[in-house]
């Protein structure tokens, strides 16, 4: 299973991914290491879908080897969210703007999503989030 936890910069993506493994038996690839691995700077929109697929490839290979995949991505745009293919979408929507003035123009809520995360509290989202996966570490 692929799991997208989306949202704004500081938004506690990573910290709710991370959280997250103390109930289910996944990996993580995080959106910015995978652009520091691909040495891809570029945030203009091509820039921003291109990492999109980038990802998603990535989560893919993960997901066909056996492992569930915790994608912890921006995904601003709903081209993001539809280039990058996910089982189960977690909107982290727990601050109203990030420090990127560009990522904050750009970003669009999402229309549809499997669980919203309204409050940076991962401890307490995390379980509530693994009873709705209903996947048995």
């Amino acid at each position: 299973m692929i799991i997208l936890i989306m949202g704004l910069p500081g938004a506690g993506k990573t910290t709710l991914a991370r959280e997250l493994l103390n109930f289910l038996d996944a990996k993580i690839i995080n959106a910015d290491e995978q652009r520091k691995k691909a040495n891809d700077w570029d945030f203009s929109k091509e820039g921003r879908n291109r990492q999109s697929e980038r990802v998603y490839k990535e989560s893919l290979k993960i997901a066909k080897s056996g492992s569930h995949v915790l994608a912890d991505f921006i995904c601003p745009t709903e081209m993001t969210r539809k280039l990058f293919l996910s089982d189960f979408l977690i909107w982290v929507d727990t601050i109203k703007k990030s420090r990127f003035d560009d990522t904050n123009q750009l970003f669009t809520h999402p229309k549809k999503y499997d669980f919203h995360v309204t409050t940076q509290d991962a401890k307490y989202w995390a379980p509530i989030i693994f009873e709705k996966l209903k996947i048995i570490k």
